[in-house]
């Protein structure tokens, strides 16, 4: 949820710490901090509470000339918001700083049983951490890195970490080390780098070499040395990440989550051109995915939040295109209360990041059973993605906004062609994604109508539902979780026959009810249910698709495949919540309290 980046090797130091924290701005934080030390003797500590520019503005005040340096944005875990609280945090003797993303789950035993007479600056299970570095160095009389290694040892083993660490002695090197939390090595000619998304760095480098859990590493100017978990010295070979570091900027959109939900179009259009060949036949996905999944009696989808609910509706492509039952589970729910299974259970992990720290828990658990797993994901060489038995890219590229929408539709898009690999449909599916993105474009090009929407009937309200049956009360989820977690207004996403079963109690004069209708089956019965809201006094806003539609209906929804219509339906919602946020002054990027890449418990 953190971000960390650390450089070394380069003449300023500083605009690239700066830089790669603004990159990482996205993941969610509530205070920051760089350290920079210079091979001169120069030594500058500057911590702010608030957003990386309230940071820049406290450090341009000092003179920070260094050639190596590492920063962190935090979010709060132990201890209050505060400037003694943010990273990096210092050890008692001036010797160490340490940025830290995770929790260490024994923190206060050690303090009590190491630490007894030190004074502590902070609240935080950091400086617990560095403070034991110190004093090992010192009592011990063990190098950095020794000392570093026996604060490791010592942790409890659900302790999450990533670890970016400096010495004053040696003022031109990083100490890194990962457990269950992302951290990459940037290399390059002009310096190398520490990050826990490499988006931080792409201005420096494109060349990473990708830690695994229980390395500890050196990283110096022009040199990388890395110890696995045993402390044998090991090569690990930097991957190519071909991304343009344009695509992780705003570009001339005002918030990034408009420019993703225009980019879901062309979304749609690469994942058939990387799924389909010229014919319409699946490829890139691989037998042994496939033969995998047709040895399996029961598919369970593993997920949290928005890939929750893309999840729900890829259970319908999975039962009814390829004849698999399945579940959908919440990770964190699975993680500590796992389900009676089947006899020969295949399980699909869906997430953005591929670092779901919940999720990361259930393949963890399911891999000591000898369970076969298959991750769908945005970021390839990700944990998940990498700890999986199989990969699959959803290729949505950069998604910078906490709101999560392209990700969302792709994750769908690559469950619906695994479940058409799987299934012998008389369906073409590759003609209708080809629909599918052409229809998005003509969603999103009716902004006008959804600005509309959201500051007529939104404006000055406190709450909000979302319903539907079926694949639209899946929607309903997603639509009701991104109005809420951008607006602030309380929304729920409810299937719309459980309204009458205690729910509709909240229903008030004016209160917006939005209505998601594009299933044919159920069509009746949902008209029933805006009736049944309407008549105690809701606001009722219907959203139809253009077969099911009726005079009034607030907007309506392009045909194509009715399966695929959650494809079409979110992209309303999406909208519709970005403009009620920009009408509450609110940042549609940066909601409160949230982050992007979810990589604690």
């Amino acid at each position: 949820m953190c971000g960390i980046v650390g450089v070394t090797g380069v003449n300023n130091v500083l605009p690239y710490l700066l830089k790669g924290l603004e990159k990482l701005e996205y993941r969610g934080y509530d205070s920051a901090g760089v350290y920079v030390s210079s091979d001169k003797g120069g030594d500058y500590l500057v911590k702010e509470k608030g957003r990386v520019s309230a940071l820049e503005a406290k450090a341009k005040k000092e003179t920070l000339i260094g050639t190596a340096g590492i920063a962190h944005t935090r979010w709060a875990t132990h201890g209050n918001v505060s400037v003694a609280n943010a990273h990096p945090q210092m050890s008692a003797d001036g010797r160490f700083y340490l940025v830290h993303n995770g929790v260490i789950e024994n923190y206060l035993e050690l303090k009590k049983q190491y630490l007894e007479g030190v004074h502590f600056e902070s609240e935080t299970d950091t400086e617990v951490a560095v403070q034991l570095v110190a004093k090992f160095a010192k009592d011990d009389n063990l190098s950095g890195i020794d000392a570093f290694r026996k604060m490791i040892s010592l942790l409890d083993g659900n302790s999450a970490y990533g670890f970016l660490m400096m010495d004053r002695r040696e003022p031109d090197v990083l100490l890194t080390a990962k457990k269950k939390s992302p951290l990459l090595i940037g290399v390059s000619d002009h310096g190398n780098a520490v990050t826990s998304d490499a988006a931080a760095m792409l201005d420096l480098t494109q060349d990473f070499i990708e830690l695994v859990d229980g390395d500890v590493a050196l990283v110096k100017p022009h040199e990388v040395e890395i110890f696995d978990e045993s402390g044998q010295k090991v090569e690990r070979k930097p991957f190519h990440l071909d991304i343009d570091p344009a695509d992780t900027d705003k570009g001339t959109y005002p918030y990034y989550m408009l420019k993703e939900v225009d980019e879901q179009a062309v979304v749609a259009r690469n994942l058939s051109a990387h799924y389909f060949d010229e014919e319409g036949n699946v490829q890139g996905i691989g037998c042994g995915i496939t033969d995998s999944i047709k040895e399996a009696d029961r598919l369970y989808i593993v997920a949290a939040g928005t890939s929750y609910h893309a999840g729900l509706v890829g259970k319908r492509y999975f039962e009814q295109w390829a004849g698999i039952p399945t579940e959908v589970h919440i990770a964190s729910e699975f993680a500590y209360d796992q389900p009676m299974l089947s006899k020969k259970p295949f399980f699909i992990f869906l997430s953005q990041s591929g670092e779901t720290a919940d999720s990361r828990e259930v393949l963890d658990n399911i891999k000591r059973q000898g369970f076969p797993a298959l991750t769908i994901a945005n970021v390839m060489n990700s944990t998940l993605t990498r700890e999986a038995d199989f990969a699959l890219p959803v290729l949505a590229g950069p998604e910078i906004a906490v709101a999560s929408t392209k990700a969302y539709t792709a994750q769908i898009i690559v469950q619906a062609i695994l479940a058409y690999a799987l299934g012998d449909v008389d369906l073409d599916l590759k003609a209708e994604l080809a629909k599918v993105a052409v229809e998005i474009s003509a969603i999103t090009d009716d902004k006008d109508c959804f600005k509309k929407i959201a500051d007529e009937d939104l404006k000055g309200q406190k709450s909000a539902f979302y319903i539907g049956r079926g694949l639209d009360a899946a929607v309903a989820l997603e639509a009701a979780l991104k109005l809420k977690e951008i607006s602030y207004i309380q929304t729920e996403g409810f299937a719309a026959g459980e309204l009458k079963h205690g729910t509709i109690s909240l229903i008030e004069d004016g209160t917006p009810v939005f209505a998601l209708l594009t299933q044919a089956k159920t069509a009746g019965l949902l008209r029933g249910e805006v009736a049944q809201v309407a008549a105690r006094g809701a606001n009722t806003i219907v959203i139809s698709s253009k077969s099911l539609a009726k005079e009034g209906d607030a907007y309506v929804l392009p045909e194509v495949n009715e399966l695929l219509m959650p494809l079409l339906a979110v992209i309303p919602a999406q909208l519709i919540a970005y403009y009620a946020t920009l009408a509450r002054g609110l940042d549609v990027d940066r909601p409160r309290n949230l982050a992007k890449s979810v990589t604690v418990q």
